[in-house]
């Protein structure tokens, strides 16, 4: 399983990276911006991709907007803090499958890995 990672915070982005291949994700490919996620979506095509809400360049909602225009069959899953219940909403509507709270536990993670694997 190949999953894309997108948060601006390094720190964040190897939390959720240490997740993963602890749970048998083979590939993880991060990207630190909105815009660096629809370049590197449309170069790997991955399996599954987290984005995080607010970014610089574009946010995750203008990212997720993208990805899913130009894949509407891309898995999409939001990180989002506390507090950003709106944003969460338009996401779904916009085509997110699903998100996760910030901060998180390994479970949530977890939890969101076991709806996308085979």
């Amino acid at each position: 399983m190949k999953i894309l990672i997108a948060d601006d915070s390094a720190f964040m982005r190897n939390i959720i990276k240490n997740i993963l291949t602890q749970n048998g994700v083979s590939e993880v490919i991060e990207a630190v911006d909105g815009q660096d996620a629809i370049n590197k979506y449309g170069e790997i095509n991955p399996d599954l991709v987290f984005l995080d809400i607010m970014m610089p360049n574009k946010t995750g909602l203008e990212a997720l907007k993208e990805i899913k225009g130009s894949n509407p069959e891309a898995k999409v899953v939001m990180c989002t803090s506390v507090g950003q219940e709106k944003v969460v909403e338009e996401a779904v509507e916009s085509g997110a499958e699903d998100f996760v709270t910030k901060p998180f536990k390994p479970e949530d993670i977890q939890e969101v890995l076991s709806k996308f694997q085979s």
